[in-house]
Formats: structure tokens, sequence, C-alpha cells
């Protein structure tokens, strides 16, 4: 299987930080790579070395077999790629946009204009594709952005945190369209901090944190990593949740963890997890605790990146990266 993207060493340096600290990506042809991690991880930067919009320091990288800094146009002509924010101009129509994009690659305007039709029905926006796109919703414009990373047909897809900022219900349809994008073959670079998107859409994932990979595979050898099962425990009282921790303490595996916002309670065991989960009912029935819902679940991608980092990959330490590149 050929690798349609592979970088090696890629170190990149700001003033105040180090961006990338010798990031190593491989993603053989009609596979989806999700690069998982927080802001600040480094993830927007590895994509811009990709893209040829940053150079990096120190490493090497090729795009469908093109090295990025030896032949930077050879690369664009064969990437699409979609970045945090939807690139869109509001005063354009939907239509005008993507037929705008199709003429920048050179297409003739039947072309660019035939390209941009299918591209709207097939991004269900046929209905708006005369409508300013000023005028659509936020899940809407995503949608346009990626159909504009599309009209060259690149064999590449680059998205950056594709559905940030969208409702749990744009998502879904971001989602969807995405699966249909991998199983028409297009090889995809993902980046995300959200973790049920890499687990859903990813065949394997890089976490990366602070520059580097810390862990790499598919989302069951990763999930693997952190063993067992969990208990979790909504307490109806929250002043009653260090009652309710001590009862998962005494079976627990490692730390317990709590959530007052959520009134949560939360503990890996290694084995025989029912047993523990009724072990655990019967002291906080006995001590009188009140719960709202307990459960036995496996573990998630947000346990395996707990395990690796000691935080939740929702947490934001620095923010360097985005502050960095903008003052460069």
């Amino acid at each position: 299987m050929t690798d349609m993207i592979r970088a090696t060493g890629l170190v990149k340096r700001y003033k105040n930080t180090t961006a990338l600290a010798g990031l190593d990506l491989v993603v053989p042809e009609g596979t989806v790579l999700g690069l998982l991690g927080p802001n600040g991880a480094g993830k927007t930067t590895a994509v811009r070395i990709l893209a040829t919009l940053l150079q990096p320091d120190e490493g090497t990288a090729q795009v469908a077999g093109i090295d990025v800094l030896a032949d930077p146009m050879g690369v664009r002509a064969r990437i699409g790629l979609s970045g945090q924010y939807a690139a869109v101009d509001e005063h354009l129509t939907g239509f005008e946009n993507l037929e705008m994009v199709g003429r920048l690659y050179g297409m003739s305007r039947q072309k660019a204009s035939v390209r941009a039709r299918d591209l709207l029905d097939r991004f269900d926006l046929a209905d708006a594709g005369d409508r300013p796109s000023k005028t659509y919703s936020g899940g809407m414009r995503r949608r346009l952005d990626l159909a504009g990373a599309l009209v060259a047909e690149p064999p590449v897809l680059i998205l950056d945190e594709p559905t940030t900022g969208l409702d749990p219900r744009s998502r879904q349809q971001m989602w969807a369209v995405i699966r249909d994008l991998v199983s028409d073959g297009t090889t995809l670079l993902l980046t995300t901090q959200y973790l049920e998107e890499a687990d859903l859409l990813a065949d394997d994932i890089v976490v990366i944190d602070h520059g580097k990979a810390i862990a790499r595979g598919t989302a069951d050898e990763l999930k693997s990593h952190t063993g067992g099962e969990r208990i979790e425990a909504v307490v109806a009282d929250v002043a009653r949740i260090d009652d309710a921790a001590r009862a998962l303490a005494a079976v627990a595996h490692g730390e317990v963890q709590t959530d007052p916002t959520r009134r949560s309670v939360t503990a890996a065991v290694e084995d025989d997890g029912a047993g523990r989960l009724m072990q655990v009912l019967q002291t906080l029935r006995a001590d009188g605790v009140e719960l709202l819902d307990v459960g036995l679940r496996r573990p998630t991608l947000d346990d395996v990146f707990l395990t690796l980092t000691g935080r939740a990959a929702e947490d934001d330490e620095t923010g360097t990266e985005t502050k960095d590149e903008v003052r460069s």
C-alpha cells in the first residue's frame, strides 16, 4: 500500500515555544489518520507544514510522493485543505464560491460550473446554492468549505478540526459527509480534539501532546492501554460525592476521578467489573448515598488521553501554538 502522507522528524520552533518536537506521521492510501490532541498540541502546525503553508525547521515530509519543500506547488495540486474556520466569501453565493475555486484551479467555466452544482448536490446545499453564503448557518458554511476543498478532486484531503464550533446536529452531518468521502477512497488526515470523532472516523490514531507523538494505534489498541472497565456513578447530592469516591476507591485500579459539575465519580477496575460494581452498590446503599445513574463501561479515548497525559483532552493549558503562528 502506498503511503500518501509521510512525515519524519518534523520540528517547528517559534520564539516562545517548540510547536513540533520530532513528529512522525504515516498515512497509507485510502485510509484515515486521526491526529488527536488538545489546543496547542501542534496539530495545526503539522497541517500547515504538510499543506506547504509553513516550512519545518527540521525533518522531511512528502504528500502523494512529492516533497513539500522541493515542490510545494506539486503538493498543492494534489491536496484539498479545510481549516478550522470556513474560508468562504460571504458576499458570493454557494455556487459562486465553488465555481471560483474551480476557475482558480484552471478549469473552464463550463467544467467549474458543472463541478460546483455536483458538489452542492452532494453536500445537501443545492437549495441554498444561489443564496449569498452570509445567509448560511455555521454547519452549512463548513460543508461549503469542505466542498471547496474537493473541487479539484484531490487524492489527499486534510481536515483541520472540521467540526469545531458546530452544534451536535451539524457535527453529525459533517461526519456523514466525511464517511462518504472515505468510502470513495480519499486519503484523509483529520485533526481533532473530539475523542468520539477520532474513534468514529479514523483507521489509525496518533495522539500528540506538546508537539510529540505520545501514542499511536487503532482506537481499540489505544483503549487497551488503559486496561479494564470503568465504573461511573452520578450522585443525587453533590455533598455526597466524596462518600461515593471512597466507595469506588476500594475497588479502583489507579486514581478515582471526580467531576462535581456533573456530580460524577469514575474509577477503573482491572477485572470482574460486574462484581466490583455490585460491591460498590452495596457500599453506597449501606452508606445511604443516593444515585441518579450508575454503570459499567469500556474505556473511551478520553480515558486514554487522561491516562497518557494526566489531563483531559479538552484542557487547553497554553494555547501557544496558535498565538505564535499568528505572530510568525
